[in-house]
């Protein structure tokens, strides 16, 4: 692939991870083209034609024009959807909403380049169920899982588990509650509490408690290795690391050759150059999958620990490095 072309960056505008890569391909004169895909279709503006090479054409916003011929990789990270005139009848914008999504996301798969991470790949990736599907089929270990509305099922499962019970969100919940920021994060469950009724209400994921020395974020890109220790101080971060930055401390660490064996086969089978794992690694370091998140976070752990992820995602989109 040639290094002379432009990296197509498609992001929100304040997406801090996503500026550190641009910061990184500006330091090396590599051209970017940075854009949401919620600018379309009131701020940028497309046309393009079919020709014998195939789509040739360009993307225009407010005061920079992108050569579609000219891209030569996309760094696709958390866009958000297209923004709509607000004029616009609700049944109307529902048709202008799929056009725009077929016509413009369409187009720019079609273009012949190196995608981190192709859109389609990352969005099935999301799937908690198919991640641990492939990543026992990886042979990864994972932890026993449940998924059900059935309140008596999580009641039997969780007096098949030795240990602690915990409850897990399909998708990352964030927003606001009584005006103060919200999450929900990994919980312990009491078995005591089984069964709820509230589980019949949708699906839940159940899982057995697995116990921790640490946990480890491996971010991978391309066949790139990045591995990070995170130890918790504090109680929930304990359970959720996520919960509570501020009590971690981090450390470097190597992934064992079992653990990037089936790290790699994971990508592999879910059509991923990117991906950011979290694993628990037990008191007998064995490392346990938890998940793998295709558009992942990776400045706080570059930060923390130095870890040149930013330099191996701008390799990969300049064509240097697999």
């Amino acid at each position: 692939m040639s290094s002379t072309g432009t990296v197509l960056v498609l992001a929100d505008r304040f997406d801090p991870t996503v500026d550190l890569a641009v910061e990184e391909l500006n330091r090396r004169a590599v051209p970017v083209f940075r854009a949401d895909v919620a600018d379309f279709p009131l701020r940028l503006r497309l046309g393009a034609a079919l020709g014998t090479g195939g789509w040739g054409g360009t993307l225009r916003s407010a005061h920079r024009t992108l050569h579609l011929n000219d891209v030569h990789s996309v760094y696709y990270r958390r866009p958000g959807r297209p923004r709509l005139a607000d004029a616009m009848a609700p049944d109307i914008r529902r048709i202008a909403e799929r056009e725009a999504r077929l016509g413009f996301g369409g187009l720019l798969t079609a273009l012949p380049c190196r995608w981190l991470s192709p859109p389609g790949k990352a969005a099935d990736a999301e799937s908690k169920p198919l991640q641990l599907r492939v990543a026992a089929e990886s042979a990864l270990s994972v932890p026993r899982t449940l998924i059900t509305n059935d309140p008596v099922a999580a009641r039997d499962f969780a007096a098949c588990i030795p240990g602690r019970l915990v409850y897990k969100p399909f998708h990352p919940m964030r927003g606001t509650r009584n005006g103060r920021p919200a999450a929900v994060f990994t919980s312990v469950v009491d078995p005591a509490d089984l069964p709820h009724p509230d589980i019949a209400t949708t699906a839940h994921l159940f899982q057995e408690w697995v116990p921790k020395a640490y946990e480890v974020r491996l971010t991978v890109v391309g066949e790139r290795m990045f591995a990070a220790e995170i130890h918790s101080g504090s109680d929930r971060g304990h359970v959720d690391w996520r919960s509570d930055y501020s009590s971690h401390t981090y450390r470097v660490t190597q992934p064992p050759p079992s653990v990037v064996d089936g790290v790699l086969r994971m990508l592999s089978v879910l059509g991923l150059p990117y991906g950011a794992f979290d694993f628990v690694v037990t008191p007998e370091d064995q490392w346990v999958f938890l998940e793998v998140n295709p558009s992942g976070q990776y400045g706080f752990i570059e930060i923390a620990t130095g870890l040149p992820i930013t330099a191996a995602i701008a390799d990969y989109l300049e064509g240097t490095h697999a």
